[in-house]
């Protein structure tokens, strides 16, 4: 079991220092205090640049790459695997998380007496796909649950007889804890439970990505793992591989899972065969140290804002590079008025950071990144001292 760290205001550590080159990788705007790299993550110039290459080979001889592209896109994913710890024979490049969701869940053959369980934590899209195909049973997870072992109990008490799948945040997006825990996966299997896990922010992020041994698995590569976007991965169990089909048909269905699925025809495949350079630059700057650096950036960036008034630190995993606060009752507390508080911020302040609906207050997540400093977590605090 990883213990979660209780939600009590820390003394305000002495901030990490900068990561070496670490600015320099990027061409974000040096304007702008980019604090919310969870949602979009931000692509490396080297990764920039390979993915330029392979755009110029498409525009100078578009035969030769769209006929080669299918054993190029095979080499991609093998590497791509072995960084993930997956097996290559079962994992298949995706745009995104919600893609995977849909394939997987199509996968599954749900009847009108099946459920979906899913928890209030997971992803809109995400979710929305489960309750498309079946009716879903939604577990409250309380954003103040003290450690994983209530997480897990709240969701194995969310169990009803025509529980079929659990679909499961790795890790949540706007509480930044892990749901999905070998633990919770292992007893869920016990109950014959298909699980698909949601771990969208697992790759670059986590030393081992894959949540257990769920029956499906997605994560994006273009957040923590410095990849192109529209680059995600999807890993089956053998059980299941012979049941995923392409969402639209292609010419490649013979070969089944994973090159079905990845087939677009004349789509832009840049992003997945640049996918393992962002990875591969991430092991050459020492992963540990960098997962050290981004989680004590948002844990320093934590500390600075659960000092301002009104503002309650969550319960968090350990080695995350995201920490989320729940902001004063009346603020932000519906997907309008968070938008409005975001943007606003973001306009008049430079900042981006995100900012989530929750009845009762909604929350304020902060990431930490190798181009990301000290002053810039400072200047948010001073500016959500003057909204709270």
């Amino acid at each position: 079991m990883t213990a979660l760290v209780p939600p009590v205001p820390p003394a305000v550590p002495v901030p990490p220092g900068e990561f070496p080159g670490g600015r320099a990788l990027f061409r974000l705007d040096p304007g702008i205090a980019h604090l919310n790299h969870g949602s979009f993550g931000a692509v490396p110039v080297p990764v920039q640049e390979a993915q330029a290459a392979l755009l110029a080979e498409v525009h100078a001889d578009p035969d030769a790459f769209f006929v080669t592209a299918p054993e190029r896109i095979e080499a991609a994913r093998a590497r791509v695997a072995a960084h993930l710890g997956a097996d290559p024979a079962g994992t298949g490049f995706v745009s995104n998380a919600t893609e995977a969701a849909n394939l997987a869940l199509d996968a599954l053959d749900l009847t009108g007496d099946d459920e979906v369980l899913v928890t209030d934590h997971g992803y809109g899209t995400v979710v929305a796909a489960a309750a498309r195909r079946a009716r879903t049973t939604t577990v409250r997870l309380d954003p103040a649950l003290p450690d994983e072992d209530a997480v897990r109990e709240a969701v194995l008490a969310g169990l009803t007889p025509r529980t079929k799948v659990a679909l499961l945040d790795h890790i949540s997006s706007p509480t930044a804890r892990v749901i999905a825990s070998p633990r919770l996966l292992a007893e869920l299997a016990e109950r014959g439970v298909t699980t698909v896990v949601d771990g969208a922010h697992a790759p670059g992020m986590l030393a081992e990505p894959l949540a257990g041994r769920a029956d499906f698995w997605f994560g994006n590569l273009h957040k923590w793992g410095y990849a192109p976007s529209g680059t995600a991965v999807l890993t089956v169990a053998e059980p299941y591989r012979a049941r995923v089909r392409p969402l639209v048909p292609s010419w490649e269905d013979h070969h089944g899972f994973p090159r079905s699925v990845e087939n677009r025809a004349t789509a832009d495949y840049t992003g997945w065969l640049a996918a393992p350079e962002g990875l591969d630059l991430l092991a050459r700057l020492d992963a540990t140290k960098v997962r050290a650096h981004n989680s004590a950036l948002a844990g320093y960036g934590a500390a600075l804002l659960a000092d301002v008034p009104g503002l309650r630190p969550l319960p968090h995993t350990p080695g995350l590079a995201m920490r989320t606060l729940r902001l004063p009752p009346g603020t932000a507390e519906d997907p309008e008025a968070a938008r409005a508080l975001r943007e606003d911020i973001a306009a008049r302040h430079r900042i981006r950071v995100l900012i989530w609906p929750w009845p009762g207050g909604g929350g304020i997540r902060v990431c930490g990144q190798i181009y990301n400093r000290a002053e810039e977590y400072e200047r948010l605090a001073a500016v959500l001292r003057t909204y709270l």
